[in-house]
């Protein structure tokens, strides 16, 4: 996850209309989720396809933020040929330090290229870079691959998908889970949405960057799942950070209180890994002043998405609402680009850790 993303690629964001009902969502979705056996739901990216060097494969990286730029590293160092594109010069370098060759625009990275990655900030960005006239996909030979790493809406991945298909390429929607350590570390988890022939291709180039894979259907269900993960993270970040305050204005330890909570029916990744209260865990975006991690902003886009999705079949998601509200307030109080975990001084209130 990534508190900013040096991404995008110069191109237009405006973004392109909805243009999906929500019968034709709600139709959509239940095909793909049809489609998830219990043989194909979770497995681990370490093996390769019968028959293929995957190495061979000519790699584009379109995207060189804080969870791309570890991602393209990590391909040149599996051996890859990595070619990519990013608005930020600095990004560049850095990739360059690591064998990633650089492209003055995203076309020319995807010259020659046999697979394509992109880890893009938002939907438009994505819909931007692929579609319409001079997108990607007009430079792209059929038979190639297109991943996109972005977590977008599923509306915008199913879009792209079809015209990805109607030019003989495959996409697969693989957003990302484990941030930027895991990124840096090549153990991030890979939440799929596509045909199981071209998760099947892609697997040894995801192993580079990852440790698991969830194919979770067609088109777009690789965006639902991830929508729903973070939903769910983001509920439990703030009513951690609720819990926390309250036994702290009681005069607890919050260290001791979250030690309790870490081996208690309140455990999560919020009490042991990326707890919200500076000083429990020194390696948490909170011991450093928030700075780094998942940017509440990104959360903020996320819930967002996940709130959109729910109108489109209509579901009810009243926590989920709940937390983006959270979230949008915490980011008028001047804390968009922190962690969002940050999220724990807007519900301390006059009690918090800074306050």
């Amino acid at each position: 996850m990534s508190n900013t993303t040096n991404s995008t690629t110069g191109n237009p964001t405006n973004s392109a209309t909805n243009g999906v009902t929500s019968n034709a969502m709600s139709s959509a979705m239940s095909s793909a989720m049809s489609n998830v056996t219990s043989s194909t739901t979770s497995s681990t990216t370490s093996g390769t396809t019968s028959g293929t060097n995957a190495v061979e494969e000519r790699i584009a990286f379109i995207g060189l933020g804080h969870m791309g730029g570890p991602m393209a590293m990590n391909l040149a160092k599996a051996g890859y040929a990595v070619t990519a594109f990013d608005v930020s010069p600095a990004a560049l370098e850095r990739a360059g330090q690591a064998g990633v060759m650089a492209a003055p625009s995203a076309a020319a990275a995807v010259e020659g290229a046999t697979v394509v990655i992109s880890m893009l900030p938002a939907s438009q960005h994505v819909e931007a870079l692929y579609l319409g006239e001079g997108g990607l996909l007009s430079h792209l030979a059929a038979g190639a691959l297109v991943i996109d790493c972005s977590t977008i809406a599923p509306a915008s991945a199913q879009r792209v998908s079809l015209a990805a298909e109607t030019r003989g390429i495959a996409m697969l929607d693989a957003p990302v889970s484990g941030g930027t350590a895991g990124a840096a570390a090549g153990t991030l988890t890979f939440i799929v949405g596509g045909e199981a022939q071209a998760l099947e291709r892609a697997r040894p180039v995801l192993g580079a960057m990852g440790k698991n894979v969830f194919h979770m259907g067609g088109a777009g269900a690789g965006q639902v799942a991830k929508l729903c993960n973070n939903m769910a993270l983001g509920v439990i970040m703030a009513v951690t950070g609720e819990a926390l305050a309250l036994g702290v204005s009681h005069g607890l330890d919050p260290q001791a209180l979250s030690a309790m909570m870490a081996v208690s029916t309140g455990r999560s990744w919020a009490t042991e890994v990326c707890n919200p209260w500076p000083g429990v865990k020194p390696e948490a975006p909170a011991s450093r002043g928030y700075a780094g991690g998942f940017g509440n902003d990104l959360m903020l886009k996320d819930l967002g998405l996940a709130v959109e999705a729910a109108l489109q079949v209509g579901a009810a998601v009243p926590l989920g609402e709940l937390a983006r509200n959270l979230y949008a307030l915490n980011s008028r109080a001047g804390r968009g680009r922190l962690d969002f975990s940050s999220v724990q001084q807007l519900v301390a209130g006059d009690g918090g850790p800074l306050g």
